[in-house]
């Protein structure tokens, strides 16, 4: 069974026992969520697909971990004109792991 959910803006397929890195959901190490923007399902009844989430189904996640990503560095140079500009950014995220799909 697997479900395909929407956390961030991004789209992730997901299983039961997944772990898996998404943007920032705010909360503290061992909380119990709910992610109820779930966009398909499929199981031994079938795939189920909502317009554009399904009704009733959601996924229950345990959030593991709050952290920062690795460094991007961003480096933007205009060649001949003396312009360098160097910036860095370290994305937030969360690790979440997957307990539950609910098809309702």
């Amino acid at each position: 069974m697997f479900a395909v959910i929407e956390t961030g803006g991004k789209q992730y397929k997901v299983s039961t026992g997944d772990t898996l890195k998404v943007e920032k959901l705010g909360g503290k190490a061992g909380d119990a969520m709910t992610l109820d923007k779930v966009l398909a399902v499929s199981g031994d009844a079938g795939m189920s697909v909502g317009k554009p989430y399904l009704e009733g189904a959601s996924v229950k996640v345990t959030l593991l971990a709050e952290s920062r990503a690795k460094k991007i560095l961003v480096f933007k140079m205009k060649p001949r004109k003396g312009f360098k500009k160097l910036r860095g950014h370290k994305q937030y995220y969360s690790l979440i792991k997957i307990e539950e799909i609910i098809t309702g």
